[in-house]
């Protein structure tokens, strides 16, 4: 075996035909609909967002009407055109795979409820391998731990994103390698490469952790299809989709480019290396993400995968991409926590502690509990999160019903998902479009806008150049020209 493991434990897929496939349905099937729950709720009372939900059902949808995976919303907003393509902004074509949800229900709900799906899918896979690790016991709490887990809640309650496939292919590949089954392991790093253009660094990443256990041939191999992956989608594929390559990089701190920062980095390796601790956010977020497992991830080599991607995140100049609160976090933590698992059974091997096995596992699972109060699961136990902000939702349900189907319409951040099921909807940023319909907001702040008042100002300019106001209610505007 390439990971440590029990020898005493039986064999997880012996259990699995017996009364284990049932505990681990519902616990799938609980975590799923306390996350469909959570994003569905907040669609139904307009605290979704046009920027990502929309940019994802627009794609998902030309999909499922076998069209090219144009993204208007992105398109206008970068001055690229309406038929700007998905794959020219995020290299993701695995979002073809999302269609037939489409076929059920035309609207992003359905995303809601697919990526709901998809997160719990990779429980499964995380008792399997916890099971064969630690035993039965372990692998039912470490599975609760990941279901409660704060980078999936976070996930979870920032719209859909690509990053709903890598927990479960990542779960795929690090339990079916540890059970020598290489196929799948294999085929679901190939899909890794589907998600995102970044992906191919956790491959390589992946590759980094085969070579270290002793699996030198497939670590090269691994690492270099990684290192092509993500060549081929950043330098061929996204510009010639129509993509700037220059949106991608997010180092200007340490160059203007991938050689002016290896230079940088050469001169100053000491800074380079104090750099992902220069912020207290930065710090933050790499405590949250080792805390749960107790540190002990940082005992397995299996840590080496998450790292080319934590690294990615904490060496940018992109503030959000640091903190907690978005869903970066969710790409690495089924890595982390697994690795978690091999860090205990390591530290079991060394110390011949067994009855560690039990109290770490416990504690796994107290520390998830102890974390969701701070944390979006946190809202599914608060009556006011049902309600939502209850004059707005009055007036967003009466603004959206005066926009006719088939139009295209800028709208407000928030008001996007409401309209883009029968409609094009393209952002509300004050640029104009020459849209024939406007849906704005004058009394909360918007992304992209710097204040209310500035969304206000907007409105005033839109009226001057000929537009009609033919609804305002607590400061929701539909304009129309």
């Amino acid at each position: 075996m390439t990971l440590v493991a029990d020898p005493q434990a039986p064999v997880a897929e012996r259990g699995l035909r017996h009364r284990h496939p049932l505990w681990l349905a519902l616990i799938a099937t609980l975590s799923a609909s306390a996350y469909a729950l959570l994003g569905l709720f907040r669609l139904a009372t307009y605290r979704a967002s046009t920027f990502d939900l929309v940019i994802v059902d627009q794609a998902v949808r030309n999909y499922a009407h076998f069209r090219p995976p144009y993204i208007p919303v992105v398109g206008a907003f970068h001055g690229r055109g309406l038929d700007y393509l998905q794959m020219a902004d995020h290299f993701s074509p695995i979002y073809a795979l999302l269609a037939p949800f489409y076929w059920i229900h035309d609207g992003p709900g359905s995303l809601i409820v697919a990526q709901a799906l998809l997160f719990a899918a990779a429980i499964p896979f995380i008792w399997l391998f916890t099971r064969r690790v630690l035993g039965t016991v372990p692998a039912y709490l470490v599975a609760l731990a990941y279901a409660l887990s704060w980078p999936v809640a976070q996930a979870i309650a920032f719209d859909a994103h690509e990053v709903m496939f890598v927990p479960v292919l990542t779960a795929i590949m690090i339990e079916r390698y540890h059970a020598e089954r290489h196929l799948p392991a294999f085929a679901a790093m190939f899909g890794l490469l589907l998600v995102k253009e970044d992906m191919g660094l956790m491959v390589i990443g992946f590759g980094l952790y085969l070579f270290v256990i002793g699996d030198r041939y497939r670590g090269v191999c691994a690492a270099a299809i990684g290192f092509g992956g993500a060549l081929l989608t950043r330098g061929a594929l996204i510009p010639m989709l129509g993509g700037d390559h220059n949106d991608f990089w997010a180092y200007g701190q340490l160059g203007p480019d991938v050689p002016g920062a290896l230079l940088a980095v050469a001169r100053d390796p000491l800074g380079a290396l104090l750099l992902p601790f220069s912020a207290e956010a930065k710090v933050d977020t790499l405590f949250l993400l080792v805390w749960p497992t107790l540190l002990l991830c940082l005992l397995s080599p299996l840590s080496l995968m998450a790292l080319p991607h934590v690294l990615e995140r904490m060496l940018s100049d992109r503030e959000p991409w640091w903190q907690a609160d978005f869903q970066y976090s969710a790409f690495t933590v089924v890595i982390l926590l697994l690795a978690g698992v091999d860090g205990l059974a390591r530290l079991i091997r060394w110390t011949k502690r067994t009855e560690l096995k039990l109290a770490w596992s416990v504690a796994v699972c107290a520390i998830a509990l102890t974390l969701v109060p701070r944390f979006a699961l946190d809202q599914l136990y608060h009556p006011s999160f049902y309600k939502g902000d209850e004059v707005k939702s009055a007036a967003a349900r009466e603004a959206v019903a005066k926009v006719p189907s088939g139009v295209q319409v800028e709208a407000v951040n928030s008001l996007g998902p409401a309209l883009t099921a029968r409609t094009t909807v393209l952002l509300w940023t004050g640029e104009p479009h020459g849209s024939p319909w406007v849906v704005a907001d004058t009394s909360r702040w918007e992304f992209p806008f710097g204040s209310a008042e500035d969304q206000a100002g907007q409105v005033n300019r839109l009226l001057s150049e000929g537009y009609a106001k033919v609804f305002e209610r607590d400061g929701i505007v539909v304009l129309h020209k």
